[in-house]
């Protein structure tokens, strides 16, 4: 069986703290990529299922796959094991290069886009142009995309200062990726309008809290139902500055022949950790799987459900704004370093907060925090207010030995956090 909590041994010190770790585990499990393709796409004497709807092979000259996201290098390995040479050519774009013998890739950037994402978004472009109405597009969408896929250097540009005018706000990244769709010619239904007339299949890796998968990677194969005066009364309520918004495709004509179909979502994690907790012999409690709130809020959810033999699991993108520079580590850190100041955890109580993704900013997909986390703390002299003031979480729990060390996972579906209280 695989590990995908690299350092388990490590941080399993505990009874609770190794159920913790094997909820988690269950979670990050369920939405190895790999494992979603295989199970979600099949073929059959030339017919291409996808979740049980049907596609006739026989009837495409050419099948491409293009793809956006921190999903599509191990959903392009995927898709090869599954079609293998009937792929004619395609290119995905993700953190870094694999492999694949009928796919080009690209190592991108992420969180800001350079020119190594633009060089891929023109190949993209390029092979989505180029498609006939006898062709068949299988566009691999995820988490991450919005910054991955940037298809001139302009749109790069305004898309490295949105995102760092946004950061100042720590608001619902749906908000930002609204602005994106009117950045692009991709997004917002972009990537299904440069392919018409082929067929579309969208395989979409939801890292947006809730339902609205229209927002994964800033949409590129759904109908973006907003405007230019959406995109710029955010831009305006936030004070961002000037960009360039351009409409995004709203003709129905573009999107008669794609289809979309939402593989995995943080709910799939989340309904797979509560299963894994049954097992376990825990009542279990899912709190949301749509958690916007600021950390403290966030936390004070959390643990107001806390309950002697159970396990309290949420998901989503906790707020954090971050008002200093030069500090290392992300919001699930910082939220674990907020659980410790706050006192929250007891003796009976281990809480895990993680990046699904296995990178929250760092190298670190988050961190482990009980009784023992505060006792080295201590010991070791480490000062949390600081390390709160200044944005800095990633050296206490190095320090501590706490951090949870998955790598990318390849996977992406939003942050996840578990409570789990056992006398």
């Amino acid at each position: 069986m695989k590990n995908y909590i690299k350092n388990f041994s490590e941080l399993a010190t505990s009874e609770n703290r190794k159920l913790a770790l094997t909820i988690a585990e269950a979670g990050l499990a369920v939405i190895d990529t790999e494992e979603v393709i295989l199970r979600s796409v099949k073929l059959q004497d030339n017919i291409l299922s996808v979740q049980g709807k049907s596609f006739d092979l026989s009837k495409f000259k050419k099948i491409k796959v293009v793809g956006f996201g921190k999903a599509s290098m191990d959903g392009a390995l995927a898709l090869e094991k599954v079609l293998g040479s009937k792929i004619e050519g395609g290119a995905v774009i993700g953190l870094s290069k694999v492999d694949a013998p009928h796919i080009e890739t690209f190592a991108g950037t992420h969180p800001r886009p350079s020119q190594k994402n633009v060089e891929a978004g023109d190949r993209i472009y390029e092979i989505l142009k180029d498609s006939s109405e006898e062709d068949l597009v299988i566009a691999l969408v995820s988490g991450g995309g919005s910054a991955l896929l940037c298809y001139s250097p302009h749109e790069c540009d305004q898309n490295v200062r949105l995102y760092d005018e946004f950061l100042k706000y720590g608001q619902k990244i749906t908000e930002m990726n609204t602005v994106r769709k009117h950045l692009s010619i991709l997004k917002g239904g972009g990537v299904a309008r440069a392919a018409f007339p082929a067929t579309v299949i969208g395989l979409i890796f939801s890292d947006v809290p809730g339902d609205r998968f229209m927002d994964v990677s800033s949409g590129p194969t759904y109908k973006d139902e907003s405007k230019i005066a959406d995109a710029q009364a955010i831009i305006d309520k936030y004070n961002l500055g000037k960009f360039n918004l351009l409409e995004t495709t709203k003709e129905d004509k573009y999107f008669e022949k794609v289809h979309n179909f939402v593989l995995v979502s943080n709910k799939t994690a989340v309904e797979a950790m509560d299963q894994k907790g049954k097992e376990l012999g825990l009542q279990t409690k899912i709190v949301s799987t749509e958690l916007y709130d600021e950390i403290e809020v966030a936390l004070h959810k959390i643990f107001h459900e806390k309950a002697d033999n159970t396990v309290v699991l949420v998901a989503g993108e906790p707020k954090l704004v971050v008002a200093k520079k030069g500090g290392s580590g992300g919001r699930n850190l910082y939220m674990g370093l907020e659980a410790i100041k706050s006192k929250m955890v007891d003796n009976d109580s281990v809480f895990i907060v993680l990046a699904s993704d296995g990178m929250d900013n760092s190298d670190a997909a988050g961190a482990i925090v009980d009784k023992s986390t505060l006792e080295k703390v201590k010991k070791l002299g480490l000062d949390i207010d600081d390390a709160l003031e200044r944005f800095d979480a990633y050296p206490i729990f190095k320090n501590s030995g706490d951090m949870i060390l998955t790598g990318p996972t390849g996977a992406n579906v939003s942050d996840l956090m578990i409570l789990l209280t056992k006398k």
